[in-house]
């Protein structure tokens, strides 16, 4: 791949940026395993929940399933010099529970071996690498023993991670334990959207817990092996806000919405203890009936870190309004909510708000509300249509907007006191977007999928700028 102009670093010319970031911010890019790995059956892995939802008929857009994905298993050299053309300071990326424990059960050398491989190009490429323990994989097997809604899976995740960081553990610049427990939860338990595809309220708020307890089982066994090495947990968080602030039934939905996306996770993490008013909420769903009274110790392990996933703002009401629509099932004992859209926010492929502020929104609720702990971006980003010019140029125009607003409300918070150390965009590579299969591409890099043909993205190109300018200009 030649070097495009733009990716040329700020310092070899003599730039500065107008809007500097800290010296020492982190500047990368993320993907995920199931999303990029492709290989499903390779070398001894066996079949995530996210396998067996791809086979079931009209689960995911066009019967996309995890493979070939971007093939990345195979072609992660490839990727690696092209995160170091581009400049990436570290690469986000999740390992596959089924390909290091296949079905949840011993250690596979050969899953092993991969991550060893991907781990040491990265550090040879001056790449810090960030891993996430657990992004949405979970082994079938487990699954079919009730999966999140099964306490012992906490215990079996525990014992996946001592697998990880016995090989790993000298080697990962950061660690995550979680990506995003509510769409894990929520969207995979009660909405039926993601994998495993159940609908069950009470399913759902067990998950969610156990979820929960096994980040800090995780935390547990990361402190041991890695005791220098920073870690924490990466949540969605969304600002949430009333319809109408003066309307006391649309300030109710408000908070049981910000609750359940927000409080639910960020509580128990930095304060100790579900909310009150979550546990009153939640009673009719069993969380009672699955909270046991050392759990909330083990869940509060001091986390180094806390990473925020920031992809929309929501706005809603108690009461049907012109344009709303109704909370899906996802919206556990909220039924009534409805979400108000903002006909004037341009929208994504995705079909999703753009409202950078609500990042910056984000960013310093958790300032303002919770004890101080370093914040990382850990995913932004877009889905636009993207094509591919005559010359092979896609010029992403709707992509570099994005995130040029995006780093402008990541650079307010900063102002405003917020301690963030880094953002890394979503994603590196398009991919499988699960549900939406590969109709939709978040990519820095195009991914041809029947050639596995990378060709960076003036995004790309602009991302590259930033980094060597340590800001925008």
């Amino acid at each position: 791949m030649s070097v495009h102009p733009d990716s040329v670093r700020a310092a070899e010319i003599g730039e500065s940026a107008a809007l500097p970031f800290p010296p020492g911010f982190v500047w990368g890019a993320a993907t995920a395993a199931f999303q990029v790995e492709g290989a499903t059956t390779a070398d001894g892995r066996t079949d995530s929940v996210w396998d067996v939802f791809a086979r079931r008929p009209g689960a995911v857009v066009g019967g996309d399933t995890g493979d070939p994905a971007a093939d990345h298993y195979r072609r992660y050299s490839e990727d690696v010099d092209l995160m170091r053309t581009l400049g990436l300071g570290a690469y986000r990326f999740s390992l596959a529970w089924p390909r290091v424990r296949p079905d949840g059960g011993a250690p596979n050398p050969a899953g092993l071996a991969f991550y060893d491989r991907l781990v040491d190009c990265l550090l040879e490429a001056g790449i810090q690498p960030w891993a996430t323990l657990y992004h949405w994989d979970l082994p079938q097997a487990l699954e079919e023993r009730g999966g999140w809604t099964n306490r012992d899976t906490a215990y079996r995740f525990a014992e996946y991670s001592e697998t990880v960081l016995a090989r790993l553990g000298d080697r990962v610049a950061s660690w995550s334990t979680l990506n995003e427990p509510w769409c894990a939860a929520m969207l995979g338990y009660a909405g039926g959207i993601h994998a495993p595809g159940r609908t069950d309220h009470r399913a759902a708020v067990a998950a969610t817990h156990h979820l929960l307890l096994g980040h800090g089982l995780a935390m547990d066994v990361i402190r041991r092996h890695a005791p220098d090495v920073p870690a924490g947990i990466t949540l969605n968080l969304y600002p949430v806000a009333p319809h109408d602030p003066a309307n006391v039934t649309d300030v109710s939905a408000a908070r049981r919405i910000d609750g359940l996306q927000n409080r639910l996770f960020l509580d128990p993490v930095l304060r100790g203890g579900y909310p009150d008013d979550l546990v009153t909420d939640l009673e009719p769903f069993g969380l009672g009936d699955v909270v046991e009274p050392e759990d909330s110790a083990i869940i509060a392990a001091h986390v180094d870190w806390l990473g925020v996933n920031y992809y929309r703002d929501y706005r809603v009401a108690g009461r049907p309004v012109p344009g709303s629509e109704p909370a899906g099932p996802e919206w556990v004992g909220a039924g009534d909510v409805h979400f108000v859209p903002d006909p004037a926010a341009p929208r994504t492929d995705s079909g999703w708000e753009v409202q950078p502020a609500g990042l910056t929104e984000s960013l310093l609720q958790v300032h303002r509300g919770y004890r101080r702990v370093p914040l990382y971006i850990t995913e932004n980003g877009a889905a636009y249509p993207d094509v591919v010019a005559d010359g092979g140029d896609i010029v992403d125009t709707d992509r570099v907007a994005f995130l040029d607003s995006h780093l402008r409300a990541a650079h307010d918070a900063l102002a405003a006191g917020v301690d963030l150390r880094g953002y890394f965009y979503w994603s590196l590579l398009d991919n499988f977007e699960w549900a939406e299969g590969y109709a939709k591409r978040f990519g820095l890099i195009h991914v041809d999928y029947a050639t596995q043909r990378r060709t960076p993205k003036r995004s790309a190109h602009w991302y590259a700028r930033v980094i060597g300018l340590n800001g925008l200009g």
